[in-house]
C-alpha cells in the first residue's frame, strides 16, 4: 500500500489549521478534570466536538516500540520514495517494494 506523507515545514505547526481549530476545544473539554491515566486522556480527547460538527477520533497505541533502532544506509536506499513536485523534501509517497516471493 502506498503511503503519502506531508510534513509541515519546520516551525510552522502553529499554522496547522485542524490542530489550531481543535486544540482549544480539546483543552476546554478536559478543563478541571484530573488527567490521571492514558484512558482518561484518550476518552476526553475522543469526546471533543466543535459547534461546526468537527469530531475527534483518538485511540491509544498500546504497543511498545524499541528505542535506538539503527537503519542501515542500504535499508534507507531501498525505500522507494516518490517526491512530490511541491516541496519534495516535505511531501512524498512511499511506494511498496515488490514482493520478492512472487
Amino acid at each position: 500500500m502506498p503511503i503519502t506523507v506531508c510534513h509541515l515545514p519546520p516551525g510552522t505547526s502553529k499554522w496547522n489549521k485542524i490542530e489550531h481549530r481543535l486544540f482549544s476545544f480539546i483543552t476546554a473539554n478536559w478543563r478541571g478534570k484530573a488527567l490521571v491515566s492514558h484512558k482518561v486522556i484518550v476518552e476526553l480527547i475522543a469526546a471533543t466536538t466543535t459547534e461546526a460538527g468537527l469530531t475527534v477520533r483518538c485511540q491509544l497505541d498500546p504497543n511498545t516500540y524499541p528505542a535506538g533502532v539503527k537503519v542501515s544506509d542500504a535499508e534507507l536506499q531501498a525505500i522507494k520514495l516518490k517526491r512530490h513536485d511541491f516541496h519534495g523534501d516535505w511531501n512524498y509517497t512511499i511506494e511498496p517494494n515488490p514482493d520478492p516471493t512472487t
